[in-house]
């Protein structure tokens, strides 16, 4: 069992990790100011009926500060042509297409820094000041060719109907007309989210709601932080961490986030879900005898670790994490006294930890409203008995 000083720290962790809602709510406007610019006459993609929408930790509630003051906050955003298909251009023309509009509204915005182009998206970065930019990825949608695939494999094909294709300058068939594009579901995977967060999820939800007298359905999956979340939000760190200056073998953010969902079981504190996720964290990856798997929950013909059979040092570093996280939250859960509370995970969180240390056990005051009332931020137990890392990983029992 980990001892109470342990539990409080985690709990205080999280809450130091946390972004604030201005932050939240600073995103949010950019992705809506650029989606009503993509809708004003003038517009060449608005006969398409384009919709922009954020996807990643921001749609999720998992995003974390940046480790020091020069890094920017990653706002991931989607931006679909709705009433466009596969037959009707091709990746190269729906992303120049989207590009010219992104162009075009950072320079009626008076945005200084330009936009770049990255594989699969647009970057538009800010001012310094804001301290973020926005990665804008084209899209159409792929519902109905979605579902058929996915009904053919016997999978599950509740979220097929928020199915997108996206562009991949990387791709031979960049600049034909084909079928064959790169598929995403990030409102999907949101959805399949949020079911994994249980009842706690919908608890708080209300609790929050009642709080600022808004209805449930006006409360965003980032205004609500759960245990998950949290956990999700510290191993991240502690991953960042681990890996500072080996950037492109560190595990991405994505699988993390996917076996953490499948490892929790709704526990109610933060403690209990980060020894839980952490013992049982490698059980959802599938071993098919050549290439390890860990299916997209909202599109289980995807394999986020598809990278691992190219780039076989990102296997061995994920297993790596996972071993030292174990370790290291297993040594923490014994300390009793701040110091060691801190030092026990500082050579990878950072000095997030000792800010964690001295908010411990906060106020009332010092929590969000509907934090108090929901427990948010109170201590956890659990036992961080953890096994050692897996090198034959079982079969997940489900995706739902």
């Amino acid at each position: 069992m980990p001892t109470k000083a342990a539990e409080d720290f985690l709990a205080a962790l999280a809450d130091e990790l946390a972004i604030s809602d201005a932050r939240y709510d600073q995103a949010c406007r950019s992705y809506e100011s650029l989606g009503d610019w993509l809708h004003r006459p003038e517009s060449s993609v608005r006969q398409y009926d384009p919709q922009v929408y954020v996807q990643g930790s921001f749609r999720l509630g998992t995003a974390i500060r940046p480790s020091n003051d020069g890094e920017e906050y990653d706002v991931d955003s989607v931006c679909v042509l709705r009433d466009l298909d596969t037959g009707d251009l091709s990746q190269a023309d729906l992303k120049a297409s989207v590009g010219d509009e992104i162009k075009d509204y950072r320079s009626a915005k008076g945005i200084q820094k330009p936009v770049n182009e990255g594989n699969r998206c647009w970057v538009l970065t800010y001012a310094d000041e804001a301290q973020f930019h926005m990665d804008i990825v084209p899209a159409i949608p792929n519902s109905a060719q979605r579902r058929i695939l996915l009904e053919a494999g016997g999978f599950d094909t509740r979220w097929a109907d928020s199915a997108i294709v996206i562009t991949d300058r990387r791709l031979p068939n960049y600049e034909d007309v084909t079928d064959e594009w790169p598929t995403s579901n990030p409102k999907g995977y949101a959805e399949w989210f949020q079911e994994r967060m249980g009842p706690i999820f919908e608890e708080r939800r209300q609790i929050l709601a009642e709080t600022i007298s808004a209805s449930v359905e006006e409360i965003p999956i980032y205004r609500v932080r759960t245990p998950l979340q949290s956990a999700i939000m510290i191993l991240n760190r502690h991953r960042d961490g681990m890996f500072e200056g080996r950037y492109d073998d560190r595990p991405i953010s994505i699988i993390i986030t996917t076996l953490a969902a499948h490892a929790y079981e709704g526990e109610a504190k933060v403690a209990d879900a980060l020894f839980a996720i952490l013992s049982k964290m490698d059980n959802s990856i599938e071993d098919n005898g050549e290439i390890r798997i860990i299916r997209n929950p909202s599109d289980p013909l995807e394999n986020f670790a598809d990278k691992w059979p190219l780039y076989p040092e990102r296997e061995d570093a994920f297993f790596e994490w996972l071993d030292q996280a174990r370790q290291d939250f297993a040594h923490l859960a014994k300390q009793v006294e701040r110091r060691q509370l801190v030092e026990s995970v500082k050579p990878r969180i950072g000095v997030v930890a000792s800010r964690a240390a001295e908010r411990m056990n906060p106020p009332s005051s010092m929590l969000r409203p509907a934090a108090a009332a929901a427990g948010i931020g109170a201590a956890a137990s659990g036992a961080p008995a953890f096994p050692n890392t897996r090198r034959e990983p079982t079969s997940p029992k489900g995706f739902a």
